[in-house]
């Protein structure tokens, strides 16, 4: 089981970005999981995600294959997809896979909410 925080903010424009938590590992035993978690919010709740990776101290192809996943459903809807707060060690992996190019990496929540687009 991995456990994911979930908070909803909505913009002054009355956009609404999902915030998820999740908590431990992202690996091939809790991917699977995040990416229905990912899903369900896309589909609905909101087209922007910003996903917190703080307390994710490791990540392996799985669990990047999750946040790819993600990411392309975000897109499918014209919305958004952005990762913050990446945990050190997790962020090695982004960087030798070089998914630290591939997605939008933040250093804070509030980094990465700043540049939601609006609502058109």
């Amino acid at each position: 089981m991995i456990h994911i925080d979930q908070k909803t903010h909505a913009l002054q424009d009355g956009t609404t970005v999902i915030v998820l938590a999740p908590t431990g590992r992202l690996d091939i035993t809790t991917a699977w999981q995040f990416r229905l978690k990912l899903q369900e919010c896309i589909s609905k709740l909101s087209r922007h995600v910003v996903v917190n990776l703080g307390q994710v101290n490791f990540i392996d192809s799985s669990g990047l294959t999750s946040l790819v996943a993600g990411m392309r459903d975000a897109d499918k809807v014209k919305g958004s997809f952005r990762i913050c707060n990446v945990h050190p060690e997790a962020k090695l992996v982004f960087e030798v896979t070089m998914m630290d190019s591939v997605f939008e990496i933040f250093d804070t929540e509030e980094e990465a909410l700043e540049g939601v687009p609006r609502a058109s």
